[in-house]
C-alpha cells in the first residue's frame, strides 16, 4: 500500500511532465505529447509503488522497469531525476552528442537494462527478466510500459502469448492508450476492451484503469501478484495529457514545443506541479550473493578422430556439457530442439530451458532480458528463421546485450528440404551487428571449442551449425580462440591459398588432394572466425601464394566469408576470387547440390587450376 497521497502522486506527473516539456524544447526534439500522456503512470510506478534503490539502480532485487515505448525517454530521465539519480540541470542535455540522455534508452545509463525505441520489444525483454527473478527465487517485478499503437507489433502477442503459458504472475504490462499515432489515430483508438480482451485471451488477469487518475492506477497495481497470471492494465489516457492545447490533438507526434508554447505549456502545469524530492521509496529486499563466478574449467570433450558427427549435434553437447559447471547458462529454441539438439540441454536442466515455440522475434527478446539479468542465453533455430528475429538482433546489438544465438540448417548442404530452409543470408546479417562475434565450425570439437569460447565471451555471438555429419578433423587438445585461423594444408610450393568454414573445408581439403595429383599444392585455411576474422593468417598464407586468394561459402556471396576475406586483403592490394551460391537454390541431395551450385571439390579444383595457371 502506497504513504503517499495520491494527490501528490498527480503534483509529481505534472513535474514530470514540466521535465519532459523543458528538456524536449531545450532539445529542440523530441516527444514531449508522448510523454505527457503517461506522466501519472510513471509517477505512480516510481514514487507510490516500485520496489528499488534509487541510488543503486543495478541492484539485482529493484523492481525493474522497461520504457518499450522508447521515445518517451525524456519521461524516464525525468522520474529518475526526481528519484535523485539524475541532477535535475542535466535533463536539458537531453540528445546532445555529449550527453547519455539520448533520443531512446540505451545501457550507456546505469538504470536502462535494454535498449528500446524500436517499438513492440519491451514485453519480450520484460519476460526474459520475469523468467530470471523465477530462476534466482528473487522477488522483484518487471514493470513494462507500451504504447497502443506498438501493440500492432506481433512480436507483443509472442511476449504475451508466452508470459501466460509461462504464468508470469512477476510481470506487469501497462498499455499507455492514448489513442493517436506517428500519422493518424491507431487502429483501435480508445476501444480499451478490445486490448483488454487480447490479453485476457492470452492468460492474462487484465483490466482497464483511467490513466490520468493515479488512484485508479495505484489500486490495480496492488493487485500484482494475486493469482498466477500476469497482469495488463489497459490504461486510457490522453496524448498530450494536461496541457489543454495538446491534450488529444493530432498533428503532435514527434514535435518539440517552441518557447513560447513551452512557457504556455508550463503556465498551465506549475501550479498543481509538486516535486517527488523527499518521497520515501520502498527499498528492495535483501538480494543473495551475486552471480555464480565463471568455472575455472569444463568438463572435458570426448571425441576421437575421424567419428562423424555433425556440428549441430556437438552444439547440443557442448551446451549440456557447459551447462553442468555454469548455472548461469541457460538454453531458449523455437520448437527446433530435436534438430538444433538443444534437447540435451533440457534433458539435463529442465528449470534452465525455456520453449519460445515458433515465435522466434519473442525468444531473442527473452534471451535479451534473462542476459540483462545476468544469465549467458543460448538462443537456437534453424538459422533461416533468425532472419524473421533481424530487428531484435539489431536492437540486441544496440543494448549491447549478452546474447548467444546458433543457426542451424546452413546453407544448400541441407538437401532436400530446399531453398525456404537453408540458412543463406545468415552470415551476412549477423556480421552487419555492431559489436558481434560470428563464428563458423567445421568439425565436432571446434565446435564445442567455440560454444565455450562464446560462454566466456561477454557480447552478441553468432555459431553457424551445419546439418551434414562431417569428420573430427581436431585433437580435442586443439584451441580456437576466437578471431583465430586454423591452417590445415601448407607447403612452401603452394600456389594458392583456399580459405573455407563450416563444410567445404572438407570440399577443399578433397580439393587438395586431387589437385596435388597434377603437382599443383594449395594452402587450406579454416575460418572459423569470421568475425572478427583471422586475418593475419590468411594474409601470411596469401602472401606466401603469390596474393592468389579463393574462398569456398555454402552462403549467399553478398556479406558472407569470401566479403570478410576481401575487405581485410584490400588494403594488400590481393584480389579475392569466390565461390558461392550464386542462384536460387533448388531441392536435392546435399553432395548433388554442392556439386551443382559450385562448392565441392571438383569445382574448388576447376577454379584453383584458373587462378593457379
Amino acid at each position: 500500500m502506497s504513504t503517499v497521497s495520491t494527490e501528490r502522486l498527480a503534483g509529481i506527473a505534472n513535474q514530470l511532465r514540466i521535465h519532459s516539456i523543458t528538456a524536449t524544447t531545450a532539445a529542440g526534439s523530441g516527444h514531449p505529447t508522448s510523454c505527457l500522456s503517461a506522466a501519472e503512470i510513471a509517477a505512480v510506478l516510481f514514487f507510490g509503488h516500485m520496489r528499488y534503490d534509487p541510488q543503486q539502480p543495478r541492484h539485482p532485487n529493484n523492481d525493474r522497469f522497461i520504457l518499450s515505448k522508447g521515445h518517451a525517454a525524456p519521461l524516464l530521465y525525468a522520474a529518475w531525476a526526481e528519484a535523485g539519480l539524475i541532477p535535475v540541470e542535466e535533463l536539458v542535455t537531453l540528445r546532445l552528442l555529449s550527453s547519455d540522455l539520448e533520443g531512446h534508452p540505451t545501457p550507456r545509463l546505469p538504470f536502462v537494462d535494454v535498449a528500446t525505441g524500436s517499438l513492440g520489444q519491451g514485453l519480450s525483454v520484460g519476460v526474459g527478466m520475469a523468467l530470471s527473478a523465477q530462476l534466482d527465487q528473487l522477488d522483484f517485478r518487471t514493470y513494462v510500459l507500451l504504447g497502443d499503437g506498438e501493440c500492432a507489433e506481433g512480436s507483443v502477442w509472442e511476449a504475451a502469448s508466452m508470459a501466460g503459458i509461462y504464468e508470469l504472475n512477476n510481470l506487469v504490462a501497462i498499455v499507455d492508450t492514448n489513442r493517436l499515432g506517428q500519422s493518424q489515430p491507431t487502429a483501435i483508438g480508445h476501444n480499451c476492451d478490445a486490448y483488454r480482451a487480447r490479453f485476457a485471451a492470452f492468460g492474462w488477469r487484465a483490466q482497464i484503469v483511467n490513466g490520468h487518475d493515479p488512484a485508479d492506477i495505484l489500486k490495480a497495481l496492488e493487485t500484482a501478484g494475486a493469482g498466477p497470471q500476469p497482469l495488463a492494465l489497459i490504461a486510457r489516457t490522453f496524448k498530450g495529457g494536461g496541457v489543454s492545447f495538446l491534450q488529444d490533438k493530432d498533428g503532435w507526434h514527434g514535435k518539440a514545443l517552441n518557447k513560447d508554447e513551452a512557457a504556455r505549456a508550463m503556465a498551465e502545469l506549475a501550479p498543481r506541479a509538486q516535486s517527488a524530492r523527499g518521497v520515501a521509496i520502498p527499498a528492495p529486499r535483501p538480494a543473495p550473493a551475486g552471480p555464480a563466478p565463471a568455472p575455472a574449467a569444463y568438463p572435458p570433450i570426448q571425441y576421437k578422430a575421424g567419428d562423424k558427427v555433425a556440428t549441430r549435434e556437438a552444439y547440443g553437447n557442448a551446451l549440456a556439457r557447459l551447462g553442468e559447471v555454469d548455472p548461469r547458462i541457460v538454453a531458449l529454441d523455437g520448437d527446433t530442439k530435436n534438430s538444433t539438439f538443444s534437447d540435451r540441454f533440457l534433458k539435463k536442466f529442465p528449470n534452465r530451458f525455456f520453449e519460445c515455440f515458433i515465435a522466434e522475434q519473442n525468444m531473442i527478446g527473452v534471451a535479451v532480458g534473462l542476459g540483462a539479468r545476468g544469465k549467458i542465453p543460448f538462443a537456437s533455430t534453424f538459422a533461416a528463421f533468425f532472419t524473421r528475429a533481424c530487428d531484435q538482433i539489431r536492437m540486441a546489438g544496440v543494448s549491447m546485450a549478452n546474447l548467444k544465438l546458433t543457426g542451424s540448417h546452413v546453407g544448400v548442404s541441407i538437401g532436400e528440404d530446399g531453398g525456404s530452409q537453408m540458412g543463406l543470408e545468415d552470415l551476412a546479417m549477423m556480421r552487419a551487428v555492431q559489436g558481434s562475434t560470428v563464428l563458423y565450425p567445421c568439425d565436432a570439437v571446434s565446435t564445442e571449442k567455440l560454444v565455450e569460447a562464446m560462454a566466456g565471451h561477454r557480447g552478441l555471438c553468432y555459431l553457424r551449425t551445419s546439418r551434414p555429419k562431417t569428420p573430427v578433423l581436431y585433437a580435442v587438445t586443439d584451441s580456437f580462440p576466437i578471431g583465430g585461423a586454423k591452417t590445415l594444408r601448407q607447403s612452401a610450393q603452394d600456389r594458392l591459398t583456399v580459405v573455407a568454414a563450416g563444410v567445404t573445408v572438407f570440399e577443399a581439403l578433397k580439393a587438395a588432394d586431387l589437385l596435388a595429383r597434377d603437382g599443383i599444392g594449395i594452402t587450406v585455411i579454416d575460418a572459423y572466425s569470421v568475425k572478427p576474422l583471422g586475418a593475419d593468417v590468411i594474409r601470411a598464407a596469401a602472401q606466401k601464394t603469390g596474393g592468389r586468394v579463393l574462398t569456398v561459402e555454402d552462403h549467399y556471396p553478398e556479406g558472407g566469408l569470401g566479403e570478410a576475406v576481401a575487405g581485410a586483403l584490400s588494403a594488400d592490394g590481393i584480389r579475392v576470387h569466390r565461390l558461392a551460391v550464386f542462384e536460387l537454390p533448388h531441392s536435392g541431395k546435399p553432395e548433388e547440390l554442392l556439386a551443382k551450385y559450385g562448392l565441392d571439390a571438383a569445382a574448388i579444383a576447376r577454379a584453383a587450376r584458373t587462378i593457379a595457371g
